[in-house]
């Protein structure tokens, strides 16, 4: 299939600027494949599509506050680098973007806070892009503590407001453990924790996968050729824990439910050669596109994703082209909220 075949028309009123007040009051489309009905739902009313003995795959990963704010050595210039994702972490390596791009170049080092932080630029990679490796001598939990204090929700542009107090807390999800995303697990953000005790006591197995979400998942394909389009590699995880959940809920065929397209990528990018889920811990650079053939789940939560992404993409490889594109066109009609902060779809 052609990128165009993923444009759709909308108006970016419907991007949701700010998160709801309560988590699971997001709305729920609930898309059948099997017959193409579709739903209106709350997110709260989703422990109504499990049984006992169903799998949810949750992503734990944990956004850090990725953008900092800081200065050049010698002609104190203002600098804002944008940590993409972590290269090496015994040497404090970082692939990052900067700006102004012109004046940051190789050797030239950077100042955070009042010298709490100190990098040193060693590569260029792309126009904006730059290696730096932080001189810092303590240990990695002290390091991240460093970047919590000094760095910046990175909301996405589609996001026309400046970052405030609430995007910290909103801007993740209420399971989110293990640092490394620059992007958030936007289907995840909809769970309280009592929806979660929920699920459980009816007997639903909640499981969680690691996969550190980079900036490249919210670009636009820039290629008409899907084949050809690259994505950027992100660090995954799954356990053995999670491994054995899943492959007994696959072989007792119940449903296993990826949640996030972050969750399915993962799940799909560490399948054995008989077609279970085997525990790994790697990169992947997987790019899901219309024909696929699903291995793992059944069933999948994500959010309403803007056209041309590789997000709707991916959706419309699980879900069917045409039933997906169908369900965006009444999304738009019945105003649900797009984009990080907007509703919910579920596949079954």
């Amino acid at each position: 299939m052609k990128l165009s075949s993923f444009k759709y028309s909308f108006s970016e009123e419907l991007i949701a600027q700010y998160p709801l007040k309560n988590r699971d009051e997001s709305r729920l489309m609930i898309v059948h494949k099997s017959t193409g009905k579709i739903e209106h739902k709350f997110f709260k009313d989703l422990s109504d599509y499990f049984i006992e003995g169903d799998t949810l795959v949750l992503n734990d990963t944990k956004v850090f506050p990725s953008i900092l704010y800081g200065s050049k050595e010698k002609t104190g210039a203002k600098i804002e680098v944008f940590l993409l994702r972590e290269l090496n972490q015994e040497l404090c390596l970082w692939d990052t973007l900067v700006e102004p791009a012109r004046k940051i170049r190789v050797g030239n080092k950077l100042f955070f806070g009042e010298g709490d932080l100190i990098a040193e630029v060693l590569d260029n990679t792309t126009s904006r892009g730059r290696t730096i490796k932080f001189l810092f001598d303590g240990t990695q939990e002290e390091f991240y503590k460093k970047i919590d204090k000094l760095g910046i929700v990175p909301l996405p542009n589609n996001i026309k407001r400046k970052v405030e107090k609430e995007d910290k807390e909103r801007y993740q999800t209420i399971y989110a453990k293990k640092e490394g995303a620059v992007a958030a697990p936007a289907a995840g953000m909809h769970f309280t924790k009592y929806l979660l005790k929920k699920l459980e006591v009816k007997g639903v197995n909640i499981c969680f996968i690691t996969l550190h979400i980079g900036l490249g998942m919210l670009n636009t394909v820039d290629v008409e050729d899907l084949t050809k389009y690259k994505v950027n590699s992100e660090r995954f995880e799954i356990i053995d824990k999670t491994a054995k959940i899943v492959n007994e809920s696959l072989d007792k065929k119940s449903k296993v439910c990826g949640v996030g397209i972050s969750s399915l990528r993962a799940l799909e990018s560490s399948i054995s050669s008989y077609f279970r889920l085997k525990p790994e811990k790697n990169w992947t650079n997987k790019f899901i596109f219309p024909p696929h053939d699903f291995r793992i789940c059944s069933s999948i939560i994500t959010n309403f994703h803007l056209p041309g992404s590789t997000l709707l993409i991916t959706t419309s490889a699980f879900g069917g082209y045409d039933l997906i594109m169908n369900a965006y066109k009444v999304a738009v009609r019945e105003k649900y909220r797009f984009f990080i902060y907007g509703d919910a779809m579920m596949i079954i």
